[in-house]
């Protein structure tokens, strides 16, 4: 039975939980937890959603909890999904609420994604008698460290019994304004593989270069050299990022060149099959270089996490409710983004929309970055982020 219920209606009850919210937001940001020690804040969760009688499981990827809303009747099967750990970054802030934990903090607004799931999961319950079907709270563990927690909760099960015909997810964007959400079709992240490089060389006495092999000299040059995988052999019109954000020796000083060098970086792309093809040159490439300076190289690579590519029918449809509960004028295109997320899991199995919540001081300039010790957020934010959510939720229900 599909039943209208007003954007009047939805932002009425936005705003009546929208105080509580802002306390939920601000204990999760000052109590930040990293990926899968999230013990503390999965218990958290689960107390206010039975708090509410809103029935959940808990212990999904180690401390997830997925609950389950059944509306007024059969109908379809949505999930909707928030990310809950932090990041090693010690918080730079006065804030009452700023991390009470030594170089831990919610530095990429996974505290605002759980408070604005909980509170779409709040006015959803309100309504439960005016739509059908039902909904799948998905509280994740672990997006900011591979594997991801999406690919075990996947694995786990947690698309199935029953199993969502889509998925939704909300991600904070620190140059869009609060009241304002943003949308992209198709690619919309990049796929982000780990690199671990280690060049082997003969260390000894820095005044005898010529009787050794210098694995700072081999590793500079592999530093800049394997830059032209993306220069001189990815498409120019094929976005890829490859970083080298970590090198140290084993040993070593002002006079002293050490036997091995260890790099660490990152790869990312849009494109599968390309991203295939730039393992395997990497890899020759180190190997062929370090080998013709007289060392070693060897390069492990840990696959992360895909592309993600946002449906286009179902990232049109949410793009509709948005601009009804919004206004036109508040919902923008947004571009392709090298970032990645776990995500993108989902989207594998099945149609997803990942789209964007703005949460800079309307008016003012944007917000802090992500992954920056300055991060921080407008609470108006939260008042969007629900409502909006809910918004979407309910005409894929078909509760309009």
């Amino acid at each position: 039975m599909k039943m209208h219920i007003e954007s009047d209606r939805i932002r009425d009850l936005a705003a009546a939980v929208f105080p509580e919210l802002v306390g939920i937001r601000h204990y999760l940001h000052a109590h930040p937890e990293l990926s899968f020690e999230e013990a503390e804040t999965g218990r958290y969760i689960a107390d206010l959603l039975r708090a509410r009688g809103i029935p959940c499981t808990t212990g999904w990827g180690g401390h997830g909890v997925v609950a389950m809303l059944e509306g007024n009747g059969p109908g379809p099967v949505i999930a909707l999904r928030a990310d809950i750990d932090a990041l090693p970054i010690q918080e730079a802030s006065d804030k009452p609420y700023r991390s009470v934990r030594e170089g831990v903090m919610h530095a990429c607004g996974h505290d605002a994604h759980t408070a604005s799931l909980l509170g779409t999961a709040f006015i959803l319950n309100e309504l439960r008698d005016r739509w059908p079907g039902t909904v799948k709270l998905i509280f994740q563990p672990g997006e900011e460290k591979f594997p991801g927690g999406a690919s075990l909760l996947i694995a786990e099960g947690v698309l199935r019994d029953p199993s969502p015909s889509a998925i939704y997810g909300q991600h904070v964007l620190p140059e869009l304004e609060a009241g304002k959400a943003g949308f992209r079709e198709g690619m919309s992240m990049a796929s982000a593989d780990e690199l671990y490089l280690t060049v082997e060389g003969r260390g000894g006495h820095g005044a005898q270069p010529h009787l050794l092999v210098d694995p700072v000299a081999i590793a500079a040059t592999l530093v800049t050299s394997l830059q032209q995988l993306v220069s001189r052999n990815a498409n120019p019109l094929l976005p890829t990022v490859l970083t080298f954000g970590k090198i140290w020796s084993d040993g070593g000083a002002t006079n002293v060149i050490p036997s091995r060098v260890h790099l660490e970086g990152t790869l990312r792309t849009l494109d599968e099959d390309w991203r295939q093809e730039a393992h395997r040159l990497l890899s020759r490439m180190a190997e062929g270089i370090a080998s013709g300076m007289g060392g070693q190289a060897r390069l492990e690579i840990r696959k992360g996490y895909p592309a993600l590519h946002n449906d286009p029918a179902l990232t049109r449809r949410a793009r509709s409710s948005a601009e009804a509960y919004l206004g036109a004028d508040n919902v923008v295109d947004i571009p392709v983004r090298m970032g990645a997320e776990d995500f993108a899991w989902y989207g594998r199995e099945l149609p997803s929309c990942f789209y964007r919540l703005g949460i800079a001081s309307p008016g003012g300039p944007p917000a802090a970055g992500l992954h920056s010790p300055a991060f921080d957020i407008h609470d108006e934010a939260l008042r969007t982020g629900c409502g909006l959510m809910a918004r979407i939720a309910l005409d894929a229900l078909g509760g309009e």
